[in-house]
């Protein structure tokens, strides 16, 4: 195993994908630049010509159909947007076109696409580029969608994604890039449908997705000064769902959290609390709570901004209130981070 940062796991993964299939190529705003998406794609150009790894214009429906296109054609498109946000502009190809392809053609033919998409905050980049569009990828039958939460994660995930025969969404945190974590020497795939308990604990169930993983263990250090056991899940892979974890964790604890990088409404919180409702409910002890961004759209200014997104802080404030306790002497401080923006 080596200790490697989020941002170097990715480009092992894409590095060993295009050494090893020549179908594999990498398109997308910046991906041959010096800054090589946050340095995701860092000198792949060099490597691998710009034949493989090449700029696209700020047309993301019409590159979205271009990646569509080869990928019929017999590549391996993984088609990379900087600022997920701007994907608003490509769901029709990606949900009505690339989704439903391999059905409406009776498994006959497949769009091998990967969309790599990044979610952006931090240092006020306000309403159109702070966005996290997991839910509606989840919302439409035919392609998964994942969000890695560690280097290991993204690395087993990009690989595993490449190698479907079918469209991937891996969803990226801005927030992320920069946390280290042990991956394998060799780069290994991940499959999808996996769940994982970050911490264990008995008094409740944190399910949180990203970076809300990171927020929810800062939370659960905190609980636990208090004697309160938090267990922290984290759905990695969102379609398909790994429901088991998730049930048998809220069967041990009786009380749930969910944290999510959007908002709460129709979203993946949404989803898990339904799961949960439907066939664990006799093991519940308390309703289930659910945070996530709050319901207006982000604004720029910085302590705004740290009001409108959870984090630790908001986290303990719930547990404490689903467990009936007040506390007036919690304190958690706010996380450090390095991104100062805009790319």
């Amino acid at each position: 195993m080596r200790l490697v940062t989020y941002r170097d796991a990715l480009h092992a993964a894409l590095s060993q994908a295009m050494e090893e299939d020549p179908t594999v190529c990498v398109m997308g705003i910046g991906v041959d630049d010096h800054k090589a998406v946050f340095g995701s794609t860092k000198d792949l150009v060099k490597r691998f010509g710009p034949h493989r790894v090449f700029d696209t214009p700020i047309a993301e429906g019409g590159m979205t159909g271009v990646a569509i296109g080869a990928a019929l054609g017999g590549l391996k498109p993984v088609h990379i947007h900087i600022r997920c946000d701007f994907l608003y502009l490509a769901l029709d190809q990606l949900l009505n076109l690339a989704a439903k392809w391999r059905s409406m053609f009776g498994g006959q033919m497949s769009v091998p696409l990967v969309v790599r998409a990044v979610v952006g905050r931090s240092w006020g980049q306000g309403a159109q580029h702070s966005q996290s569009l997991q839910s509606f990828m989840m919302h439409v039958p035919g392609i998964k969608v994942a969000m890695p939460t560690t280097a290991y994660d993204a690395q087993g995930l990009l690989l595993s994604a490449i190698a479907d025969p079918n469209p991937v969404f891996l969803l990226e945190h801005r927030l992320l890039y920069e946390l280290t974590g042990e991956v394998p020497d060799y780069c290994r795939a991940i499959p999808f449908g996996k769940t994982v308990v970050r911490r264990e604990g008995d008094d409740v169930t944190l399910v949180a997705n990203s970076y809300m993983a990171v927020e929810a263990l800062r939370a659960a250090d905190v609980l636990s000064g208090y004697g309160i056991q938090a267990e922290v899940v984290d759905p990695v892979s969102l379609v398909p769902m790994d429901e088991a974890t998730i049930l048998n964790s809220v069967r041990k604890t009786g009380r749930l959290v969910v944290v999510d990088t959007s908002w709460v409404t129709c979203g993946v919180s949404a989803e898990i609390a339904a799961l949960v409702a439907e066939k664990a409910f006799d093991s519940l002890k308390a309703p289930v709570k659910r945070l996530g961004m709050q319901r207006t759209v982000c604004p720029v200014s910085k302590p705004l901004e740290r009001a409108f997104y959870p984090h630790a802080g908001t986290i303990v404030a719930e547990v404490l209130d689903l467990l009936g306790e007040q506390r007036l002497d919690v304190q958690v401080p706010e996380t450090a981070t390095s991104f100062k923006g805009p790319f």
